[in-house]
């Protein structure tokens, strides 16, 4: 069974809005090896839109820092799963998911590989309610945001983590591993 990974960046006080967050070369360059380690990657609707349009290949030279162009060519080659109930086709080396959550998910981990990876908010804590993450990362910036949205609002019931690595980049942030504790 391939593990589902999920990771996010998010400031100290818990906001995980992009726009919040500062991105840099060593941010980008660990994004890239995260990606690496999946054969997939599943996404809502929100954050599949939000990236294709921030990484599909029709920006402009030169709109983009250069050493943003490995991560873009890593996600643009990616294979994508799209969880949603409201798009009716997706294109981007992207499949849709429909219909029970739970039982999509779970037969995608069956699946031979190296993992699935997930991102963005809402799908995520839908994921964790049915305990299908394997391994969370939060990679905490060192910027206090006074905003939201926060990670995992609403959420049924605790999950208890037990922290397996730590990496530290120049800009302060830092990025923690975690397992959920059986």
């Amino acid at each position: 069974m391939q593990p589902l990974r999920y990771s996010i960046n998010v400031t100290l006080d818990g906001c995980c809005d992009h726009r919040g967050i500062p991105a840099d070369e060593d941010l980008h360059r660990h994004a890239v090896e995260n990606l690496n380690q999946a054969d997939a990657l599943l996404f809502g609707r929100v954050t599949y839109e939000m990236m294709e349009s921030a990484w599909r290949p029709q920006a402009p030279t030169g709109a983009r820092p250069d050493w943003t162009e490995p991560f873009a060519q890593t996600i643009n080659a990616a294979k994508k799963y799209v969880v949603s109930s409201t798009l009716e086709q997706v294109d981007w080396n992207a499949e849709l998911v429909r219909g029970d959550l739970g039982k999509a998910v779970q037969q995608l981990k069956r699946e031979s590989g190296r993992g699935l990876f997930v991102g963005g908010v809402q799908l995520p804590l839908a994921l964790t309610e049915l305990g299908l993450i394997d391994e969370y990362e939060f990679v905490v910036h060192p910027r206090l945001a006074g905003h939201g949205p926060t990670l995992f609002a609403g959420l049924s019931k605790h999950v208890d983590l037990k922290l397996v690595s730590r990496l530290e980049f120049g800009s302060g942030a830092v990025a923690m591993r975690y397992e959920p504790r059986r």
